[in-house]
């Protein structure tokens, strides 16, 4: 089956195919390649995968520090954040200080990063090799695969189309940091239908649906999603 796609430049849009062997990525790189910006995928969720040339954003990860944790409190106690971190307890500046400060600081296998469009702090992303945490592991059709979670913390960014370059900002440099890896793995809750949408256009495949424990107690249930990593970046 031939796949199909297309990148939007200022109203313009190239069609291309995905060749044998080729990722998507790549292909839409040779389909574009006499422009001097990097296609980003607007949805790759549909037959024919959609990408676009942006001229005046540009969305990066860095490596979250000390000094980021003010904002990451924030960012976890506000209202569109907490309703699906929950699990993780209340965001009380001493439980966000004592849950991010190992991962910061190299002591767990956890890695922090934050996100920034157009050089503003805007959000974090955490990743994290599945088979460091067994009780995830075993959870997953890959137990090699890249764990990742993801919030755009700054209420007026959410909801304007980010969270896809969000992602696809992170599994670029994901890439280069775990080059061995050949899938990435996220869990939303099953009815954050956002954040479902979000990673559907990224390229993941919904998958098993599984319940995991909450700080109060009681389970939640996630939807498991996987990327095929040489499929969708080679």
């Amino acid at each position: 089956m031939t796949t199909h796609l297309t990148v939007r430049d200022r109203g313009h849009e190239l069609s291309g195919v995905v060749r044998e062997g080729e990722s998507w990525a790549a292909a839409a790189t040779r389909t574009c390649a006499s422009l001097t910006h990097d296609p980003v995928p607007l949805d790759l969720s549909g037959e024919v995968k959609r990408f676009s040339i942006d001229h005046d954003t540009t969305v990066t990860v860095r490596a979250m520090s000390r000094g980021d944790l003010p904002d990451v409190v924030r960012w976890r106690q506000a209202a569109h954040v907490k309703k699906w971190w929950i699990s993780d307890g209340e965001p009380t500046e001493e439980r966000v200080l004592a849950q991010y400060l190992p991962d910061i600081d190299g002591r767990t296998p956890t890695r922090m990063w934050v996100v920034e469009i157009n050089g503003r702090s805007v959000g974090f992303v955490q990743d994290y090799r599945l088979s460091d945490y067994p009780e995830f592991a075993v959870l997953t059709p890959d137990p090699a695969a890249i764990g990742v979670d993801y919030a755009i913390g700054e209420p007026t960014w959410v909801g304007r189309g980010f969270g896809v370059r969000v992602l696809w900002a992170w599994m670029l440099r994901a890439r280069h940091r775990f080059p061995d890896a050949t899938a990435y793995f996220a869990a939303p809750d099953h009815r954050n239908e956002p954040s479902l949408r979000v990673l559907d256009k990224a390229g993941f495949q919904r998958g098993i649906w599984f319940d995991e424990a909450l700080a109060d107690g009681t389970t939640g249930t996630v939807v498991g999603c996987t990327l095929d990593v040489r499929r969708v970046l080679a």
